[in-house]
Order: structure tokens, then sequence, then C-alpha cells
């Protein structure tokens, strides 16, 4: 069974930089769709960006594209999320997680097709 852990999180100020990291241990996460979502309190949990296994593809949610950056390290075992230009609005707690069931070559943007979860690592900007 995977386990993920994050880091990187804390406080910024708007315009500064974060990087998130999502270590796994357990199993090689090489073959593994990996996602990024947040949850803001008071709000759902939204998704932020996905990265296939291979780390050849990358996908975002629209407001994000240009400032977030996935990528992933399969040789660590780890996915990172980059944060830049942050935003007073990009305070949420951030989840790793990790698509364990299939699909190592697809895109998955919905929580639900992810099965493992990290226990998130919080960011918050400051204005």
């Amino acid at each position: 069974q995977v386990q993920l852990i994050e880091s990187g999180g804390g406080l910024a100020q708007a315009g500064g930089s974060l990087r998130l990291s999502c270590a796994a241990s357990g199993r090689t996460i090489s073959a593994y769709p990996m996602g990024w979502f947040r949850q803001a309190p008071g709000k759902d949990r939204e998704f932020v960006a996905a990265i296939t296994g291979s780390g050849s593809r990358t996908y975002y949610t629209d407001s994000l594209k240009g400032r977030f950056t996935i990528s992933r390290d399969n040789a660590e075992n780890r996915v990172f999320l980059q944060m830049n230009t942050l935003k007073p609005e990009d305070t949420a707690a951030y989840y790793c997680a990790a698509r364990t069931r299939s699909g190592g070559a697809g895109i998955w943007t919905i929580a639900t097709e992810y099965d493992v979860w990290g226990q998130g690592t919080q960011v918050t900007v400051s204005s």
C-alpha cells in the first residue's frame, strides 16, 4: 500500500512562491497518475493539477495555469507542486493523491478517481 506525505507548506506573502513536495513510501509510484487538490475552509476540495505516471503529460485547472507547475521524480518517488505568484485566494490545505487502481497513462481530475491521499499541508498566503 502506498503512503503519501506532503511537505513544503507554510506562510508566504502575496507574489511569493512555495514548492510542495509529496513523498511516497511503501511502493513505487512510477506507474500511478498523481494529482494535487486543495481545500479552503468552508469550501469543497478542488482539483489543482495532475500528472501521468511517466510525467509526460500534465493538466491544470484553468485558473491556475501559468502559476502552478506539477512535476515528478520517479527515481525519488516524489511529486512536486511549484506555486508562483501566490495570491491570498491560494490559501488552503493542499493534498497529494495517487490513483493506484489503473490508468497510469491517464489524467484524472476528480477527487473520487484517486484512492490514496496524503494528510495535507497548509498553505497560507498573506496580502
